[in-house]
């Protein structure tokens, strides 16, 4: 097996003719594309209704914010060690075990708020389990899809996977707060986790495990803590996966989606602060960026996994940010968002696809883990650079200021890469 260090460890072969959502070529990557897409915007809607309820039940500020933590911790706490046991285990299992703890927190929710019995300890340990089911179902989505279309088509997979979840994202509002309105909030609830069904049950019927492609079986290896620190040293060397993990971590650091909790400050001065279209349309314009912006660059075939071309996504992805922080015009704002999402849907899903491209097949999972953490898990601390700087400065003067510092850093790691681009390790 080629070493993790080694500069020709396999990149995404190269295709004379590059396919239009060439992922979709592949029948079992559509059913999954579907079925991800419908758990994610359960996800979503689960979020709003419950989120409008508990506020409902207790007006908790305190409980808005352990809601959020308790979202994008448990991937710094368990990511690496979660991508150890995709690693390790069936990855079609792994991922029915998180739709079915999604289901039952669901379901947990519409028979407490049914029989309004919830206790805020119930909504803390069923927040925690949501948290919990993100993480684990997060390395072996990304192994299954790797089994499925294989290394030429992995930007493609990875790409489109990203735009089905931001798909979800964009629709849960709107159909749960339709559920909510035709339904009743529980009987919502119950119907939000049968969404997650079509997905668990196709898992049956598939071949796929997460590792059957690459031919060698799942790594039968202890599991512990210290897999998060042996896996850093294995590929401390390898500066494509470490650029891509640095990079991850930074944007969720020092920005993440902060700007989404504070965009009701950000609305109130461009005149759009009623709960009307104009306000929603600003929640929703990084999603939507990412979404038309993912069918694009499918549909056209663009911008192939480079850690340049990442690096340089990431670098105006910055630009656009403080742009909006110190916007004053509501239309420009809209599509500095809108931008957003299609910069950061490249550099994501690009930063993605060459961390699991460079990966040997047994260090997979937990690199993916990795990346996991980095991206996802660091976004409990941009609160802090935008959220609580903002009170001290304001939040324009504190979201520019945190995507100039990251803008610094991200031109440091471009220069950080520069060499090992030179020395033919980076694809």
């Amino acid at each position: 097996m080629a070493s993790v260090n080694d500069p020709s460890e396999p990149a995404a072969p190269a295709s004379s003719k590059r396919l239009a959502f060439a992922a979709l070529h592949h029948k079992d990557f559509r059913a999954y594309f579907i079925g991800t897409a419908l758990a994610m915007m359960a996800d979503s809607i689960e979020h709003v209704i419950s989120y409008w309820l508990l506020y409902e039940k207790f007006k908790s500020p305190v409980l808005a914010g352990f809601a959020v933590l308790s979202h994008w911790t448990p991937f710094l706490l368990f990511a690496v060690y979660f991508g150890a046991l995709a690693d390790r285990f069936d990855c079609r299992k792994v991922i029915q075990v998180a739709q079915i703890m999604y289901m039952g927190v669901s379901a947990a929710w519409a028979f407490l708020f049914y029989t309004d019995t919830i206790q805020l300890w119930h909504a803390c340990v069923l927040l925690v389990i949501h948290g919990m089911a993100g993480v684990l179902w997060g390395p072996g989505s990304q192994l299954l899809i790797h089994d499925i279309v294989g290394a030429e088509h992995l930007q493609s997979a990875v790409r489109l996977n990203s735009t089905s979840r931001q798909l979800g994202i964009l629709f849960g509002p709107a159909v749960g707060g339709g559920l909510m309105l035709y339904l009743s909030p529980p009987m919502g609830l119950v119907v939000n986790a049968l969404i997650y069904l079509p997905l668990t049950i196709w898992l049956l019927t598939v071949p796929y495990t997460g590792h059957s492609r690459s031919g060698t079986a799942p790594v039968r290896r202890p599991l512990g803590w210290r897999d998060a620190f042996a896996v850093v040293r294995e590929v401390s060397n390898n500066r494509p996966i470490i650029t891509m993990v640095v990079l991850a971590g930074c944007v969720s650091f020092f920005v993440g989606t902060a700007f989404q909790a504070t965009m009701p400050e950000f609305a109130h001065d461009l005149g759009a602060e009623k709960a009307d279209f104009a306000y929603s349309a600003l929640l929703a314009a990084n999603a939507a960026g990412a979404v038309l912006g993912g069918f694009l660059l499918e549909g056209r075939g663009w911008l192939q996994p480079r850690v340049q071309t990442a690096m340089a996504s990431a670098i105006l992805w910055c630009i656009v940010i403080a742009g909006f922080a110190v916007s004053s015009s509501y239309y420009l704002s809209l599509l500095l968002l809108f931008l957003a999402g299609v910069l950061n849907l490249t550099f994501s899903s690009m930063g993605q696809t060459i961390v699991q491209l460079r990966s040997p097949a047994h260090l997979r999972g937990r690199l993916i883990g990795l990346f996991a953490m980095a991206s996802m898990g660091l976004k409990a601390f941009s609160g802090l650079t935008v959220g609580v700087l903002g009170g001290l400065i304001g939040v324009h003067w504190s979201l520019a200021a945190s995507a100039m510092v990251l803008l610094t850093i991200t031109v440091a790691l471009f220069a950080f890469a520069i060499p090992g681009q030179r020395q033919g390790e980076i694809g």
